[in-house]
């Protein structure tokens, strides 16, 4: 059982990116902006696909001085 069968595809795009990017950790994290860059979807639903990864535990938000960051944890 994979991350397809738990999450949408836009979801599945998303986290493929970030883990291209080597967003694995707090240390290493990036924008919301630059994952819409990198995963080629429309800002919309890369913002929720990024809510969808945070909500079924693959992706964590931290809150920075200007933008929130977004990493990987599974």
């Amino acid at each position: 059982m994979g991350i397809e069968d738990e999450v949408s595809p836009n979801a599945v795009k998303v986290y493929k990116a970030l883990k291209e990017m080597g967003m694995v950790s707090d240390e290493k994290m990036t924008s919301a902006e630059r994952v819409t860059q990198t995963s080629k979807l429309p800002k919309n639903m890369a913002l929720n696909a990024l809510q969808e990864l945070q909500t079924k535990g693959f992706a964590r938000r931290k809150v920075r001085e200007k933008s929130a960051g977004y990493y990987l944890i599974k």
